[in-house]
Formats: C-alpha cells, sequence, structure tokens
C-alpha cells in the first residue's frame, strides 16, 4: 500500500469511526440566522419565547428563524521549504494526514469543500465539491509536492484567498507558521483557523557539536557548533518566535491549534473544533 493510500484510509477510518462515531462532525455549521420577532401563538415552541421582549411589551413574543445554508470549508495548506523536515516523518506528510482528516470531515457532515496549496504563489486550487475523489488529489498533491527552496508569503496567500471567497466561509490554514501571517482582514470576513504542524526536533533540537546544516527553503548552508548554549539561544528564538505567533493569531480572533508528527493530529483537531 502506497504513503498516499495509506493516510486516506487511516484519515477516513478515524472519521468514519474512531473520531466521529456516533457522535456529530467536528464541524458544525452556524445554526440559524434570526430573521424577526411575532407573538406568541397556541403551539409556537415555548423554548422560542424572547423573554427580554415579552417582559418589555407585556406579552408573549418569540423569535423567527430561518435554517442556515452548508457550511462551506476551504482547507489551505502551506508548503515552502521548511515542511521538508522531520525526525520521525516529514511535516510536509504530516500536513497531508490534516488535510485528509479534514476534508473527510468536511464531505461527512455535507458540506462543501474547497482546497487550496500555496506556497509563495498559488500552486492548487479545486471549486467546491462534495465529491469524495477530490481528496485523493488534493492529498496526493500536497504530499508529492516539491517544497524544497520554496517560500511563503502569508499577505499574498491572505489577499487572495479575500478575493477569491465570496461567501462567508470556514477557513483552515495548515502549515509549519515560521512566518507569521496577518490574518485580520481575511478573519473580518470569514472565520479562519489555524493548524500549525511541527516536529518535536526542530523546536528543541539535541546538541550536535560541530555540524554542517541546509536551509531547505533559503538553500543556504549553516556550519558551526551546534553546542549546548547554541542550542538553548535557538529554542529561546523559537519560543519567543511562537509567543508573538500566538498573540497575533489571538489578536486578530484566529483560533489554533498545534500538531506534532509523532503525535495523533485527530486528537488535537478534536480539541480544537469542540471549542468552537
Amino acid at each position: 500500500m502506497s504513503k498516499l493510500q495509506k493516510i486516506l484510509v487511516r484519515a477516513r477510518r478515524q472519521v468514519f469511526s474512531e473520531m466521529v462515531g456516533n457522535n456529530p462532525s467536528i464541524f458544525q455549521g452556524e445554526g440559524y440566522d434570526f430573521i424577526e420577532l411575532r407573538e406568541y401563538m397556541a403551539g409556537d415552541d415555548i423554548r422560542r419565547i424572547d423573554w427580554n421582549i415579552t417582559a418589555k411589551m407585556q406579552k408573549p413574543f418569540i423569535k423567527i428563524f430561518r435554517e442556515e445554508r452548508e457550511l462551506n470549508v476551504v482547507i489551505v495548506c502551506v508548503l515552502n521549504g521548511s515542511v521538508h523536515f522531520g525526525s520521525k516523518k516529514f511535516k510536509q506528510e504530516s500536513i497531508a494526514e490534516v488535510a485528509a482528516l479534514l476534508s473527510f470531515s468536511t464531505l461527512k457532515n455535507g458540506d462543501m469543500l474547497s482546497s487550496y496549496i500555496f506556497t509563495d504563489e498559488m500552486i492548487y486550487h479545486s471549486k467546491p465539491s462534495k465529491k469524495l475523489h477530490q481528496i485523493q488529489k488534493y492529498v496526493d498533491e500536497v504530499l508529492n509536492f516539491d517544497a524544497i527552496n520554496k517560500k511563503v508569503d502569508f499577505k499574498f496567500i491572505a489577499d487572495t484567498l479575500y478575493k477569491r471567497l465570496k461567501r462567508r466561509s470556514l477557513i483552515l490554514v495548515v502549515g509549519d507558521y515560521f512566518e507569521i501571517p496577518d490574518f485580520r482582514l481575511l478573519a473580518r470576513k470569514h472565520e479562519v483557523l489555524s493548524i500549525i504542524v511541527r516536529d518535536r526536533l526542530e523546536e528543541n533540537p539535541p546538541e550536535m557539536g560541530f555540524a554542517s546544516l541546509v536551509d531547505p527553503e533559503s538553500g543556504a548552508v549553516l556550519e558551526g557548533d551546534f553546542n549546548s548554549s547554541s542550542v538553548k539561544t535557538y529554542s529561546k528564538k523559537v519560543a519567543k518566535h511562537d509567543h508573538e505567533l500566538y498573540e497575533t493569531l489571538r489578536k486578530d480572533q484566529v483560533r489554533f491549534t498545534k500538531v506534532y508528527t509523532d503525535g495523533f493530529a485527530s486528537v488535537d483537531l478534536r480539541r480544537l473544533f469542540e471549542c468552537r
């Protein structure tokens, strides 16, 4: 069985049995649109009574709702060079697994799914659909994309999605986030969630002594003595970056979670969506 098939089979099994089971999908629609108030009539559901208005008017009024349409889910995978890294498996493979889980969950819930791949340009896009076969194509594109020497441009990503997506959507942006995005404007128009995919080794690397490292995004070679002091300094820089990242996402009202390459993505995603 190929790596792609393993990812698809595992993700589908988790979504349709283990991850969701008899419980609701990890996605929740936006419920109902409030339309108007009207006087209570015999037979109306008393749970719809607006007690504040009823108290003011001295007679019962109920809220009238219009059921909203299905959710429009947009999955965005950001594949710059730094995703070509991993101690157990590459972050790119974990991103593909996350994309598969989110895609199957979307279609199981009966929502519309569209997909994107970005670097500093738009690499791939699928139109909104409910067809299962598009998941295999998308995950294959993510898994086999050559990310080496590719850079990320979050401004281009945010601007492109803002212009292209006319209908309010749930946008799920999956990447390693070693650049800090500005989703402020995008999050005013849509609901934006960030899934940060990392490898534990890049956050807390071991002492390696004298070594040569290649930056998979720029191709630059870094040589030096990676001793206890330099490793601690690096880890502190990553922690400082992540603190700034989290504060920026919170300020922009973007919810987020972190998924590690050696962890269980389904568990982290469940926690994220249960709090929506």
